[in-house]
């Protein structure tokens, strides 16, 4: 079993007591659905083929894609850069009973410290992926950190989304989604981006907005295909 991950004393009593919960009951829940779940996989030219090709790979997707994606990719060992925040220990406790190493930081607190370590085991071989718009958002806007990471690794960026046929969605900053049993779930992935040792300034920002082009364009794919969006009705129609 996996190691827990230590809460410090920045959290209050009540805040500990839900964590606790939190990486007890979601996971079963989670792994009893994802047993339901008909997911296939789709490709742009160029993108990864298949498992075994994503090692070593850089990997950037939504933050409301997050329990899908956990229960999809299970089991890789791929580092997911989580927020010293209460959201984001919630999420390290959950991705960390399906494989996952979460590697704690933000683009407000940790974030280079994060980026040496997930350079680290990129050099090792691994994988690591991003949930590219937290740990606050705003929704659908992707931070830079997968392009300066792929700067110095020399590790292509791969973008994609996880659409769910149908799903509760929380009402909150991200819309999380949670996947109802038995949905179809659609993964579209976006060709790989790669970004040379020596960009400098005005290059970086054009590749991040090609990240954020590749992650809005899975996006719409995978949405368009399964007939849902992030528009919370378009769930509650397919009940």
């Amino acid at each position: 079993m996996a190691e827990e991950p230590r809460v410090g004393r920045r959290f209050t009593f009540w805040q500990r007591v839900q964590l606790t919960l939190v990486s007890w009951i979601v996971p079963p829940l989670l792994a009893l659905i994802g047993c339901t779940l008909r997911m296939t996989i789709s490709l742009e030219d160029g993108a990864v083929g298949g498992p075994d090709d994503i090692y070593p790979g850089i990997f950037a997707f939504w933050h409301r894609c997050v329990l899908p994606a956990a229960w999809l990719f299970r089991g890789r060992r791929i580092a997911v850069m989580t927020s010293q925040s209460l959201d984001g220990e919630f999420i390290a406790r959950v991705i960390r009973r399906f494989g996952f190493v979460p590697v704690r930081g933000s683009s407000t607190r940790g974030g280079s410290r994060a980026l040496l370590e997930m350079n680290r085991m990129l050099a090792d071989g691994g994988a690591v992926a991003f949930t590219i718009d937290g740990p606050r958002g705003p929704r659908y806007v992707a931070k830079k950190g997968p392009v300066l990471l792929a700067r110095t690794s020399g590790t292509a960026i791969t973008a994609f989304y996880v659409a769910v046929e149908r799903a509760w969605v929380l009402n909150t900053w991200d819309r999380l989604v949670i996947p109802k049993p038995f949905s179809r779930i659609l993964v579209r992935a976006a060709r790989k981006l790669y970004v040379p040792p020596d960009a400098g300034d005005a290059a970086m920002e054009q590749y991040h907005a090609e990240m954020q082009a590749a992650l809005e364009r899975v996006t719409e794919f995978s949405e368009t295909n399964l007939g849902c969006s992030a528009d919370p009705t378009s769930y509650d129609a397919k009940r």
